[in-house]
């Protein structure tokens, strides 16, 4: 089995502030693969630029967050036009990055009611309706409380019933171990029944959220192994915060023990 890694632009490459720097920054590493939270700071020109550039293929977006206190609309009633508008924009960049998954986060309720369970499978419903025409796989991820306190999407439980409900082949579940150890940890059994519902998987160490090969609560090695004996077959993002230098800190990933791409 060949396990398929991805420089995550948003978190690694610190050494820089520009994400457009960052693409290239990815290719000297050795990566063919990147994806990114928000590029939206960017103009969708220079961003496909960047890419071209550093010859690398863009495998994973997120829909705008809004402001910077923001992490979504999609659970959020009353903000239909501005989730709506963010999809679109989404949509865009994707098509022009060439780019076939999306992850639409669920946005801040600190008391969640029967309103905002509607708006999120309501506007979840629309989302997967844009991305079924446009060929787009979509994502929702759940977000440990740590990371993110007061996010809609918390549970696995929550998100696996929606995407029961909803139902699309365009939609599924983004899955980070690095949340699902703060979540429910039990990371075998886990990731065994969430993997038939997963579309991407995203990793980091825990709980400083550094090098898979730093010291933490997660064997990092014994979960590849795991992930190969499941077939899992789609990418894995590389969403941690390097520890120090990025490209000396990938010593993990040059040196793991078995066959990946990256």
């Amino acid at each position: 089995m060949n396990l398929k890694f991805c420089a995550n632009l948003s978190f690694m490459y610190q050494e820089t502030n520009c994400l457009l720097e960052r693409y290239s920054l990815a290719a000297k590493s050795g990566f063919t693969s990147v994806e990114c939270a928000f590029p939206y700071s960017d103009t969708l020109e220079k961003v496909v630029q960047a890419k071209k550039n550093a010859n690398v293929q863009q495998i994973l977006i997120n829909a705008p967050r809004g402001e910077a206190h923001e992490l979504g609309f999609a659970a959020i009633p009353s903000m239909e036009d501005s989730f709506r508008s963010s999809i679109d924009l989404a949509v865009s960049y994707a098509n022009a990055l060439n780019c076939s998954k999306i992850h639409v986060m669920a946005g801040i309720v600190v008391q969640p009611t029967k309103v905002n369970h509607e708006a999120y499978e309501n506007n979840l419903t629309y989302a997967a309706q844009i991305f079924e025409t446009k060929g787009i796989m979509g994502l929702i991820e759940p977000i440990n409380k740590y990371s993110a306190p007061g996010y809609y999407l918390n549970t696995y439980e929550r998100a696996i019933d929606v995407l029961n409900k909803i139902n699309s082949p365009n939609l599924k579940l983004q899955l980070d171990i690095f949340h699902l150890q703060q979540i429910k940890g039990d990371l075998t059994n886990n990731i065994k029944s969430l993997l038939p519902h997963v579309g991407h998987i995203q990793l980091a160490q825990v709980p400083a959220r550094n090098e898979p090969s730093t010291s933490g609560e997660i064997d990092y090695n014994y979960i590849f192994q795991l992930l190969e004996e499941l077939n899992y077959s789609e990418w894995i993002g590389l969403e941690y915060n390097p520890k120090g230098d990025t490209d000396k800190g990938l010593s993990w990933l040059r040196d793991i023990k078995r066959t990946v791409t990256f």
